[in-house]
């Protein structure tokens, strides 16, 4: 397997984390711009900004949590050339379990839903670092 395939679904969770950004600063502009929201109620973190909003921040904000140990799961793999077709699997699902929690956090925003996606993604996360820790081991030894 080539170690190419593993940087594919590291580049999407990038690339939602940077159309979350763009989102959120793009409606946090309009905002400001606007009136709606003043400098002086969201200035220090207070929660003053509108509900919709809210949710593409936490959306955001979301993407430096859990997908941190993804980033470091996905370059120790590159870096150790230990690349195989169930990591790219897992990390496929993985970063698809994101978009569908990102989706459903910047809509409905239904726990019902996101909490099992959520779960779901936490999972998948740890087997591969499951897989992983298996495999570095075995070829420590």
């Amino acid at each position: 397997m080539s170690q190419v395939a593993l940087v594919y679904p590291l580049l999407v969770q990038v690339a939602l984390t940077f159309v979350l950004l763009i989102w959120m600063g793009r409606r946090r502009t309009s905002l400001l711009a606007s009136k709606e929201v003043r400098p002086e109620q969201v200035a220090l973190g207070q929660p003053g900004w509108p509900p919709r909003e809210t949710q593409v921040s936490n959306s955001f904000s979301n993407q430096f949590e859990v997908p941190v140990l993804f980033y470091v799961l996905v370059l120790l793999i590159l870096h150790l050339r230990m690349s195989d077709v169930v990591h790219v699997i897992l990390a496929w699902a993985f970063v698809l379990s994101r978009l569908a929690h990102a989706f459903v956090h910047t809509t409905s925003n239904d726990l019902r839903v996101r909490g099992p996606v959520y779960g779901i993604g936490m999972l998948i996360l740890m087997v591969m670092w499951i897989w992983f820790a298996v495999r570095f081991l075995a070829a420590s030894v």
